[in-house]
């Protein structure tokens, strides 16, 4: 690493990482009229990777408070319901519509293309916000007001509030004495397609159960389809037809393909036509929900956000709703310590009132953030498993529970962004 021999930059609040909770945090506080905010992205450019976002009623609202809902709303489909099948048997275990569960306002359910929603947040933001190629390679505390950050290229920064948004490998939740992210044993396929003449899917979103995986298709638009696909390597497979599936595309189609079972020919379809380089492989991974009780979500005016604080496995598609939901959040506690000015008050009266509000938003997000780490896990045990008792219970019994559980997860406001100075 380089030494930095120049002016030290100083900013009220320093984010890293340019994903969607880095973003909406960064997106919320603009709206609030703080000023001298950075976001530091490792990258060169947004990383727009990843194809889509199911994003549930939680989210929606998220976005509203942001502004940007009804933008990526009149460029996505309103999805109506859900449709659960088994893979073993091929035939529906349930059928529900979002206007039939109850709620505390409207389900709005739709999956977002991810490089439409990181785009739309960036460019809210006034330019220079974010700041490309600047990876952190050392936090430290400067006294009891500030925190210092370096970079890989020599660049030193101090501010009053570092939040951490910077994934499962987060520096800022390693600065905060968190462990990394377990592996669960179970890895992710995520594709998506795009059909010039239109797909012709319903509105819903497919889900499939059973052979010891879980898949599912989601139209995001007329003619985009994003779909997923979770399983477990087992012993017999992994020295056969496993073997290097997330290095080798070719291997990793054939290797969905023969785990779809009994699906209908336009739903395999989908799988055979999807390219390539429109599919990825990564194993799963979470943070052990006792962490997360016990951890430092904030300390000394640092704070963490999204999957640097809860990395979850997908089966309820709650990481990037969650997300959401802590972008509004924390944006309303902090710009209410930030925008409370006195000219009387000390700089470590200041801080107080910083750490204050990050405490509250830890205290609000903690219990919150163990739910649905704990539910994501369980939901995904019981969807995957394929014993012949839990087929049977699956198939017959959970379906139509499971979904009007991922539905009450999801039924979430985190309100608006109103902040009032004190």
């Amino acid at each position: 690493m380089e030494e930095y021999s120049g002016e030290k930059e100083h900013y009220d609040v320093v984010i890293v990482g340019a994903g969607i909770a880095g973003l909406g945090t960064s997106l919320g506080l603009h709206r609030l009229g703080i000023g001298r905010i950075l976001v530091l992205e490792s990258a060169d450019s947004l990383r727009v990777t990843g194809f889509a976002l199911g994003l549930w009623p939680n989210a929606w609202r998220a976005l509203d408070a942001l502004g940007i809902g009804q933008y990526l709303r009149e460029t996505h489909l309103q999805l109506t319901g859900v449709v659960s099948t088994s893979a073993n048997s091929g035939l529906p275990t349930s059928d529900t519509t979002f206007a039939a569960v109850p709620s505390r306002g409207d389900l709005n359910v739709g999956c977002v293309v991810r490089k439409a929603l990181l785009e739309t947040l960036a460019n809210e933001l006034p330019q220079g916000t974010i700041r490309y190629s600047s990876k952190v390679v050392r936090i430290q505390n400067q006294g009891c007001t500030f925190k210092s950050i370096h970079l890989e290229d020599g660049t030193y920064l101090t501010t009053k509030v570092l939040i951490g948004c910077d994934g499962v490998n987060s520096v800022v939740a390693d600065h905060l004495g968190f462990s990394r992210p377990s592996f669960v044993g179970r890895s992710a396929v995520r594709g998506f397609v795009h059909y010039e003449d239109g797909h012709g899917f319903d509105p819903k979103l497919f889900f499939f159960f059973g052979r010891g995986v879980r898949y599912g298709i989601i139209p995001c638009n007329d003619h985009g389809l994003y779909w997923f696909l979770t399983f477990s390597p087992s012993p017999q497979e992994n020295n056969a037809a496993e073997k290097g599936i997330e290095e080798d595309p070719i291997k990793l189609k054939q290797f969905i393909l023969s785990k779809l079972g009994k699906v209908p020919d336009r739903f395999r379809a989908v799988f055979e036509r999807t390219e390539l380089e429109s599919m990825v492989c990564a194993p799963l991974r979470f943070r052990h929900p006792w962490e997360l009780l016990w951890g430092n979500i904030s300390k000394d005016g640092v704070c963490l956000a999204g999957d640097a604080l809860h990395p979850m496995t997908p089966d309820i598609g709650q990481g990037a709703c969650a997300a959401l939901e802590e972008s509004v959040i924390l944006a309303r506690e902090l710009a209410q310590a930030l925008k409370t000015n006195h000219s009387s008050d000390s700089l470590e009266k200041e801080q107080r009132r910083i750490e204050n509000s990050l405490e509250k938003y830890a205290r609000e997000r903690r219990w919150r953030s163990v739910d649905l780490v704990s539910t994501a896990y369980m939901v995904g045990v019981m969807q995957q498993s394929h014993g012949a008792v839990m087929n049977f219970l699956r198939d017959k019994i959970m379906a139509k529970f499971l979904v009007g559980a991922q539905m009450k997860k999801a039924d979430f406001d985190c309100g608006t962004l109103t902040a009032s100075a004190s």
